[in-house]
């Protein structure tokens, strides 16, 4: 009896940590460590993308179906958002807070450029959040030509 308190109570522990620590365990944060890559983040961004469209696409294949499984019509909804959310959080923690500097004053060349990004940046989280709330696939290609328009400025490569 009393080892079965001892495991509850670890057990106990360990999931009150997990909690109360668990956002600590985030793979990104705000300090610059300068560990992760930026074109990581492209790849991540671009996966988000593509996880989007394939679960619109889901969505639309199962609701047509004649007894549609809505279990799995919402299990693919909560997909299309969490991956709509994991790109805007990159979007903004990652690029906005961190790697988007603040141009010197009367640098009129770094204030366009930061503009720019700045735009582009604010036109795919917007996009992102259409694309939470609608299965409607001119997000995806929109999402798609904004993050490629952006890697172009961001890198200096401008397509």
């Amino acid at each position: 009896m009393k080892n079965s308190i001892n495991k509850r109570l670890i057990v106990g522990v360990i999931l009150v940590a997990a909690v109360a620590f668990g956002s600590l365990a985030y793979s990104h944060c705000q300090i610059p460590c300068g560990i992760y890559g930026d074109e990581a983040r492209f790849e991540a961004m671009a996966e988000h993308v593509t996880t989007i469209e394939k679960s619109m696409r889901e969505i639309e294949r199962l609701s047509a179906e004649t007894n549609p499984n809505m279990n799995q019509v919402v299990r693919w909804v909560n997909n299309k958002e969490l991956h709509a959310g994991e790109l805007s959080k990159i979007i903004t923690d990652y690029f906005m807070a961190q790697r988007i500097k603040l141009p010197a004053e009367g640098d009129a060349k770094a204030r366009n450029d930061y503009v720019r990004k700045l735009t582009l940046l604010h036109r795919m989280l917007v996009t992102a959040m259409k694309a939470k709330q609608t299965t409607d696939l001119s997000n995806v290609q929109q999402l798609r030509s904004l993050l490629d328009e952006f890697h172009g400025v961001y890198s200096g490569k401008a397509r």
